[in-house]
C-alpha cells in the first residue's frame, strides 16, 4: 500500500472567539474510495489550555500528537506553568521542518488560550506556522471557508463560535466524500478544555435546522 493510498480525507476547523477557542473535526478516515474507519479521532487535548487537530496520515498524526503532549507535560513539570500557544506552534513547526525532505504528511491546527489571549495556528508539512482568527484544513476545507468567510465576526462569542464550527463541518460533510460520520467539537477557555457530547451537537444541528 503506497503513501497516496494511505492519505486520509479530513475536515477540521479552529476559531478564535472572545473568551477562548473552538476546535472541531469530523470522524471519517478514508483510504482512496474506502471508508477505513468511522470513529477516527482528529481533535486532541494537548494540555488543559491547548488542543490540536490533525489532517493527513494517521500514523504521522498520532506520533506528532504524542510528541507535543509529552513536550508540554515536560515543560509544565520544569516551569510549573503551561507552554504558551505560540511556543507550542513554533516547537511543532521546527519538528516538521526538520523532516521537510521526507516530511510528515500532515496539516495541523494548534489552538488554545494563554496570557496573550485565544490563538489558533495553522501548520503545514514543511514547518510553516501562521496564526489567524479562523483556519480550516483538509479535503473539506474549501466548503468550511465558504461558511466562515460569510459568518465569522471578530470577537465572536464561544456559543456562536460553536455553532459556526458545526455549521462549517456540516457543510463539508454534505459535499466532501472523505468527510463524515459525525462531528466532534471542543471549547478551550481559561476554565477548561471541554468536549461537547454527541447529544449537545445534535441539539445544535436541530436548532439551526441544518439539512442532511
Amino acid at each position: 500500500m503506497n503513501e497516496k493510498e494511505l492519505k486520509k480525507g479530513t475536515t477540521t476547523v479552529g476559531i478564535v472567539c472572545d473568551k477562548g477557542v473552538v476546535m472541531a473535526s469530523e470522524r471519517r478516515a478514508t483510504m482512496g474510495t474506502l471508508i477505513a474507519h468511522k470513529t477516527t479521532r482528529k481533535l486532541f487535548k494537548i494540555d488543559d489550555h491547548m488542543g490540536m487537530t490533525v489532517a493527513g496520515l494517521v500514523g504521522d498524526s498520532q506520533v506528532l500528537v504524542r510528541w507535543l503532549t509529552a513536550e508540554t507535560e515536560i515543560y509544565r513539570l520544569k516551569h510549573d506553568e503551561g507552554m504558551t500557544i505560540k511556543a507550542a506552534a513554533t516547537l511543532m513547526a521546527n519538528i516538521l521542518n526538520g523532516r521537510k525532505f521526507y516530511p510528515f504528511w500532515v496539516q495541523l491546527l494548534i489552538g488554545g488560550i494563554d496570557d496573550r489571549g485565544p490563538q489558533v495556528y495553522s501548520l503545514d508539512a514543511a514547518g510553516g506556522s501562521i496564526p489567524d482568527d479562523y483556519v480550516t484544513t483538509g479535503s473539506g476545507s474549501p466548503y468550511v471557508y465558504g461558511v466562515l468567510e460569510d459568518h465569522y465576526r471578530k470577537g465572536i462569542s464561544i456559543e456562536k463560535g460553536i455553532n459556526l464550527a458545526i455549521r462549517g463541518i456540516h457543510a463539508a460533510m454534505k459535499r466532501d466524500a472523505a468527510s463524515g460520520n459525525g462531528i466532534e467539537v471542543a471549547t478551550i477557555t481559561k476554565k477548561a478544555f471541554k468536549r461537547l457530547t454527541d447529544k449537545e451537537i445534535g441539539e445544535r444541528i436541530e436548532a439551526m435546522e441544518l439539512q442532511d
